[in-house]
């Protein structure tokens, strides 16, 4: 299993925002759609082998799983309705308990400490940052847990607790990066087996 942890800090945590301003009025989720949508899509396929949990603000988690999904579309507008639509449900999310919004879109009320530390439990956690290792001097790990940032950088908390719990801190390459192109760069690591075989 592949997951990808991605911290929206200023995503919406309601539904009341416009699918028509999702870069503005909605707290850069632009942003997280593309992460998703990164992802999952392959030319022709979607990988099921495959987990994004965005957190929002801090406060909601919402795990979309590639094996369950239906109705993901590879466009921002669809995914931030699947997103509204989660949190339209947000009542029936109790506590860390997860209620499902949609066909493989799960929203439960975790903040960043409890859905690193429950996705550290089931794989080797990987924090993508600027001043890591060279992924190339890494070997890929069965079950990575790649954790990553929005547009904003990590809190001081968030750096702290990625220091206490990243089992490896890894750059991808000389220059930065948006969060959505890290992760197929991420992706395009562990299809290759470190980039060994094609």
């Amino acid at each position: 299993m592949r997951q990808f942890i991605v911290t929206g800090h200023d995503a919406p945590t309601t539904p009341d925002f416009s699918l028509d301003d999702l870069a503005g009025g909605a707290g850069r989720l632009d942003v997280l759609c593309r992460c998703v949508n990164a992802t999952f899509f392959l030319s022709h396929a979607i990988r099921e082998d495959a987990r994004c949990l965005l957190v929002l603000g801090d406060e909601y988690t919402l795990r979309f799983e590639g094996s369950e999904l239906r109705r993901l579309n590879p466009d921002e507008r669809s995914t931030a309705a699947l997103v509204r639509k989660a949190l339209e449900g947000r009542d029936g999310a109790i506590g860390h308990m997860e209620t499902e919004t949609s066909p493989g879109v799960h929203l439960s009320r975790r903040g960043f400490e409890a859905t690193l530390a429950d996705a550290a439990r089931e794989g080797t956690v990987v924090e993508l940052h600027e001043a890591g290792t060279p992924v190339v001097d890494v070997d890929p790990p069965a079950d990575p847990v790649f954790v990553l940032s929005d547009h904003h950088d990590f809190t001081g908390r968030e750096a702290d607790l990625l220091a206490e719990t990243a089992d490896e801190r890894v750059r991808l390459g000389p220059e930065l990066l948006h969060a959505n192109h890290a992760i197929t760069v991420a992706h395009n690591y562990l299809d290759t087996d470190g980039y060994a075989t094609y």
